[in-house]
């Protein structure tokens, strides 16, 4: 039996989908986040050393990283090969590239804003504040804001006219790309058309509406 934890406004919406799109029989263990910290609570280290979430577990099997776990959902109990590309196919390439951009290279600057933005918000001594801002400020208009603009207008016009990353194929690369997309979203992100619309199909999709009633609407 599949089980999956979820910790609430995680990676998890994202192995719920496709549990939900798989048709996989499986149990749900829901995660609230630490109500001060919002950071995931030491509960989860009894499962996985890293106390992150997503987790599955498959009988003896404990998983981590939401990228494995969709590669292993996808290789392991997907029995008609769905949501994937056949290693022949010329979407193949295009798929690897999306599967991984996801957490290699979007993620990591998604992390970066939230980190320095809580680094605004936090409260220290009115002489170090401005310190503080002015780090804050050279590393987002030197680095940050150019790099997310940049990423940005790539997914933008890669999303021109296409439901999906390989066109009309929900796919797992899609999998992976929700999360961040929609979080970019729900932060208010404008100015990208075809991103919102692609947030749109996604939290349309039947699968996905199952997922989140399981689990809880993600809002971040």
């Amino acid at each position: 039996m599949i089980k999956l934890y979820a910790l609430k406004q995680s990676r998890a919406y994202r192995i719920a989908w496709l549990l939900e799109l798989l048709a996989l029989d499986y149990e749900l263990e829901i995660i609230e986040r630490d109500k001060e910290t919002f950071l995931a609570p030491a509960i989860l280290k009894k499962i996985h050393p890293l106390g992150k979430s997503p987790v599955l577990q498959d009988g003896s099997l404990t998983l981590a990283e939401s990228g494995a776990i969709v590669e292993y959902l996808l290789a392991r109990h997907n029995p008609t090969q769905q949501f994937k590309p056949t290693p022949e196919s010329d979407d193949y390439p295009n798929y690897l590239y999306w599967l991984h951009y996801a957490e290699g290279s979007l993620m990591p600057l998604l992390v970066m804003s939230l980190v320095f933005n809580r680094i605004e918000q936090r409260k220290v001594p009115f002489f170090v504040k401005p310190i503080v801002q002015k780090i804050v400020d050279s590393v987002k208009g030197s680095y940050l804001t150019p790099q997310l603009k940049l990423h940005l207008d790539h997914i933008e016009q890669q999303l021109s006219g296409k439901q999906w990353f390989l066109g009309e194929t929900l796919s797992g690369a899609d999998i992976m790309m929700s999360f961040p997309l929609q979080a970019l979203v729900k932060k208010g992100l404008e100015g990208y058309p075809n991103i919102q619309a692609y947030v749109a199909r996604i939290e349309k999709n039947p699968a996905y509406v199952r997922a989140e009633q399981k689990i809880g609407k993600f809002v971040i």
